[in-house]
């Protein structure tokens, strides 16, 4: 490979979620790319389409009218593989397998990988060093943080590291970084200065969703929508309101009864529009997967809060106190999830609706008061 420079090495964070299946939520199986540029497992790519006449991606929903030869992605497999006996390396066992069909998704699982020409060897002595589950996270940890002290070393006089990419290191003994909600708490007092009804911002608006004419109702569009091209749109099937907060309270409904699959949340308008809404750094939300759970996402860190599907979503966003709150509200109201929340940027009402059913629809209702 002419021109390449193998000299200088790269550390390569790679999470489990690069690799993985939107459909099964697991690591790639046989990965097939498909012409819009993203990748799943063959299997379940077959599954989901069926005996269906029209056959379109479950991300962007680009499709075609004819079946598509589905061609194994060899670049993405041996990735995948790689990763797999890092894991099995760090764990002292075999890697993360898949079994067959859709299943919750494991924790989250980060290896590392180098290239010669950098020492980045671990000096220092470990923690401890166990064979039970505990102490080998602690030694994994304690690598990690060597590591980046070394790289720190290593770029000195150099061009620093950029530290919005610096991700921080999880706690062994915490599986999400937002506590689970106390069912104690006392019922929201809403009061009519903090309910609001927001409205979408077609700026953002994917050409997968188009919304009502008083900008309260996105729905699922049976045929890809002609808006103008803008960097600010999103590619999957997502949307952001136009109402920003950076401090405050504010209060509003959604109605999800007409979707099947959905997230609901908060973002700042700079997060990506490749993404997912909860698995970016500014991204919040709690989503149904249409498979009887219930979860909350940030940090592309899942925290499964049960299987009863709420009709009514309220959100509550405390800027004051740094917190973000989403409530069932249809019947009675009851508390579903509560985190900490950052508003270094505005946050937005942010919404997600699964793309593969057409007529879904989202709903931001009048508040009473």
């Amino acid at each position: 490979m002419a021109g390449l420079d193998i000299g200088l090495t790269v550390p390569v964070w790679l999470a489990e979620d690069d690799l993985g299946c939107i459909i099964c939520q697991g690591l790639l199986a046989w990965p097939v790319t498909l012409p819009c540029g993203h990748s799943f497992c063959r299997d379940c790519l077959k599954d989901l389409w069926g005996a269906g006449r029209h056959w379109s991606c479950p991300t962007c929903r680009e499709g075609s009218a004819q079946q598509l030869e589905l061609r194994k992605n060899t670049l993405l497999q041996d990735l995948a593989d790689k990763y797999s006996r890092a894991v099995g390396e760090l764990e002292g066992g075999p890697g993360p397998t898949r079994s067959p069909g859709p299943s919750p998704r494991p924790a989250r699982r980060t290896a590392r990988a180098f290239s010669g020409g950098m020492d980045l060897s671990l000096d220092s002595p470990k923690l401890g060093t166990s064979n039970t589950p505990e102490g080998k996270m602690k030694d994994i940890l304690h690598d990690l943080e060597e590591i980046r002290k070394k790289l720190r070393e290593n770029f000195t006089g150099k061009e620093p590291l950029e530290e919005q990419r610096q991700v921080k290191l999880p706690d062994a003994s915490s599986s999400s970084s937002c506590p689970m909600p106390d069912q104690s708490d006392p019922t929201l007092k809403r009061t009519s200065q903090w309910a609001i009804s927001p409205t979408f911002d077609m700026r953002s608006l994917s050409c997968s969703l188009e919304v009502s004419e008083n900008y309260q109702t996105v729905t699922v569009a049976h045929f890809p929508q002609l808006y103008p091209w803008s960097h600010e749109r999103f590619v999957t099937c997502q949307v952001l309101c136009s109402q920003a907060f950076s401090s405050g309270k504010t209060y509003w409904e959604v109605d999800t009864q007409h979707c099947s699959h959905w997230a609901i949340g908060v973002a700042s308008w700079g997060m990506s529009r490749d993404q997912i809404l909860g698995r970016t750094r500014d991204s919040w939300c709690v989503e149904w997967k249409g498979t009887s759970q219930l979860s909350a996402w940030h940090m592309v860190k899942e925290t499964v809060l049960g299987s009863d599907r709420p009709r009514v979503v309220g959100i509550w966003l405390d800027l004051e106190q740094g917190k973000l709150a989403f409530y069932s509200v249809a019947n009675e109201e009851k508390l579903l999830y509560e985190c900490p929340v950052s508003a270094s940027s505005p946050l937005h009402p942010a919404f997600w609706l699964y793309g593969l059913h057409p007529g879904n629809s989202l709903t931001i209702r009048p508040t009473k008061v």
